[in-house]
């Protein structure tokens, strides 16, 4: 089987608390996604209701090349909303640890007893259909196996493994998808990654290369308390380890996560891998200078591989007189190496006096106070 990745921000994305996206939000989304080369995207949630439904229809029949999907619960009325919509999946879910069936007032067998039952009901509406078990990763896994035999044997197209609160790690997901795996051979596989302990990305990649079919998230990361796995990091994640060879479409990915980052109201952290305003900013001097001979002695890819315009060379309180003779350079300046000297020492005794980098524009004053003083500086 062909892996695979589902983005779920228009639904599990725009779940986070406060993120609404409008139509034409969502729209953009969509076709930046489909620029992406994304596979699947997973569009809402019918049963929110008449606008939900609407935006959902739209997409589905937009022309896209991604497949379109619905998520619903366990619940006939929620498998026909979604048939409304025209995606072409359906995706349903049932919950499956102890802890979240509580929170229902169901138990094990309410589950056993369902899956075949929602399977076959929603067969007749949909030419694919899947079952996403909910909270899986804290379900006993003898009980993870059972309901997986039985979505399996009523011939469901696939099964989600979701990690709902973000529990495991690279070793505990190692360990469940193999085990699965070795039970299931031919079971697709998706695994649903939370963010909860900061290990989204690395479950997800490792899910992904050792039993998984495929992965399910979204873009920045965006979604529920601490979000999901990020999409853009997981796929050069694969980049970087498949020998630089991906399908996707790598230089839309910091247009699309600017763009959900100003949709959603949360802006990208400054140390946010790949689009983060640091990601690719450099400051110290031995970095900076070997920076500019070779970008790979310090990034791990070109910036322009994700869409990114140029690295940034700053001046701070590590840097050397190679980011100052860059910095000047690029201000039409030429400093001969004397002058580097001199001006490096003033810009650091201003930075330990005021605890704070000075601006572009006193330190080009620097410059220029250094032409009107004695010949010898010019040397």
């Amino acid at each position: 089987m062909k892996n695979y990745i589902v983005d779920t921000t228009l639904r599990d994305g725009e779940q986070a608390p406060g993120v609404i996206f409008n139509t034409g939000q969502k729209m953009l989304i969509a076709r930046l996604l489909d620029k992406l080369g994304i596979d699947e995207v997973e569009l809402g949630t019918p049963a929110m209701g008449e606008q939900e439904q609407k935006i959902i229809r739209d997409i589905a029949v937009g022309g896209f090349g991604f497949k379109t999907i619905s998520w619903c619960r366990a619940l006939e009325s929620d498998i026909d909303m979604a048939a409304s919509c025209k995606t072409d999946v359906v995706s349903i879910s049932f919950p499956v640890s102890d802890i979240q069936l509580g929170a229902i007032g169901k138990g094990r067998d309410w589950v056993l007893d369902n899956i075949s039952k929602y399977v076959n009901y929603a067969r007749n509406k949909f030419k694919f259909v899947y079952i996403g078990f909910q909270d899986a990763s804290r379900c006993e896994l003898a009980f993870l196996k059972d309901v997986v035999e039985i979505a399996v044997k009523a011939k469901a197209d696939r099964i989600r493994i979701a990690d709902t609160v973000g529990v495991l790690n690279p070793v505990s997901v190692v360990e469940l998808f193999t085990e699965l795996r070795i039970v299931f051979p031919f079971t697709d596989f998706e695994f649903h990654a939370h963010n909860d302990l900061g290990m989204a990305t690395a479950n997800a990649f490792m899910a992904l290369k050792n039993g998984a079919t495929g992965i399910s998230g979204t873009i920045n990361g965006l979604g529920e308390r601490a979000g999901n796995v990020a999409i853009e990091e997981l796929i050069m994640a694969n980049y970087l380890n498949d020998y630089n060879r991906t399908r996707y479409n790598t230089k839309i990915i910091n247009e699309l996560c600017n763009f959900v980052a100003e949709a959603s109201k949360r802006p990208l952290h400054f140390s946010k891998p790949l689009c983060g305003s640091n990601a690719f900013t450099h400051e110290t001097g031995v970095h900076v200078r070997s920076v500019l001979s070779n970008k790979k002695t310090y990034q791990p890819i070109d910036e322009s591989l994700i869409g990114v315009h140029s690295n940034q060379i700053v001046i701070g309180k590590h840097s050397g007189k190679a980011s100052l003779a860059y910095f000047f350079n690029k201000n039409g300046e030429f400093p001969t190496n004397k002058q580097l000297d001199i001006l490096h020492g003033k810009i650091h005794e201003s930075i330990a006096l005021r605890g704070k980098v000075p601006s572009e524009k006193y330190i080009l004053s620097l410059y220029t106070s250094l032409q009107y003083q004695s010949p010898d500086y010019k040397v």
